[in-house]
């Protein structure tokens, strides 16, 4: 069965479990998310692009349930669960009782304006509520999980992994969004300084500051409504969440810069690092992340 027959089916008001006031789609190049007015219904593409494989109805399923079980973290009550896209008589249905076909993440849907990235092209966005993101993420990062599997992910070799994939990725760019000479240049400043700082590495493993984060904080995954949600936290590579706590800061931070807004970016760094006690040895690994 293919997935475009879901697709097309979650188009129709029949195939939902309550009444919907309206039925909005929107598309990544991993998910395709049906908005209702009241819920929103996330359902996973069957693509396998390396770094994530969603091929399977197996598959799908317990990413799906991951995804919920790592969003709850930030935002417990907007995701509400893991329902079937069954089919039966013809008929697709979301909670029905027939054959599993599909699996969709329910979540409550929030309003597209109260994105933080939207927020912020309206000028919405204060101090006030940098010290709150600061407060939560501190906390977040304090109880997120740590052990023996997770801080590896924080060495050298894996580290470096990571940088050498991504210039392996980002090569055939060269000449396009990125000048040969630059690319060369960063990649040897990233070379030089993962082989002269091995001992500050080595610290933050030691120091527990490697531990199961977000993995793509940026301000298009953050709502400010009537509190913040913090979501879609990455749930399907291990590698790109099990990472140090700074590299998790330094996403939103290079975001808010990148948006021209270094003033936000400064406050939000400025209040983390009062709030979680991060000391010299974080503010000296951030910019190797940024």
């Amino acid at each position: 069965m293919l997935q475009s027959e879901i697709v097309n089916a979650l188009r129709n008001p029949e195939a939902y479990d309550e009444k919907v006031d309206y039925i909005r789609v929107l598309q990544t190049h991993i998910s395709y998310i049906f908005l209702t007015g009241r819920y929103a219904y996330k359902i996973k593409k069957p693509v396998n692009f390396g770094f994530l494989d969603f091929t399977t109805l197996d598959k799908r399923r317990f990413y799906c349930e991951e995804e919920v079980r790592l969003n709850r973290r930030l935002c417990g009550d907007m995701y509400i669960g893991v329902l079937p896209i069954t089919y039966s008589s013809g008929k697709f249905r979301i909670g029905g009782s027939g054959k599993p076909v599909e699996y969709t993440v329910k979540m409550w849907e929030l309003p597209q304006e109260a994105l933080m990235s939207e927020r912020l092209k309206r000028g919405e966005i204060d101090v006030k509520v940098m010290d709150d993101i600061a407060r939560i993420l501190s906390d977040f990062h304090r109880r997120a999980d740590t052990n023996r599997e997770i801080r590896e992910y924080g060495s050298i070799r894996i580290v470096k992994f990571n940088w050498d994939e991504n210039f392996d990725q980002t090569r055939e760019f060269i000449g396009r969004t990125i000048g040969r000479g630059e690319y060369i240049f960063i990649r040897r400043v990233i070379d030089e300084f993962l082989e002269r700082r091995r001992n500050l590495f080595k610290l933050r493993q030691e120091s527990d500051r490697i531990k199961e984060c977000h993995g793509d904080l940026h301000s298009g995954n953050i709502f400010i409504a009537d509190k913040i949600y913090i979501y879609d936290a990455i749930e399907f590579n291990k590698r790109f969440r099990y990472c140090d706590v700074a590299s998790d800061m330094a996403f939103l931070l290079m975001d808010l810069e990148f948006l021209n807004r270094r003033d936000l970016s400064a406050r939000l760094l400025d209040r983390y690092v009062d709030y979680s006690g991060e000391g010299d040895d974080f503010l000296e690994i951030l910019p190797f992340y940024k």
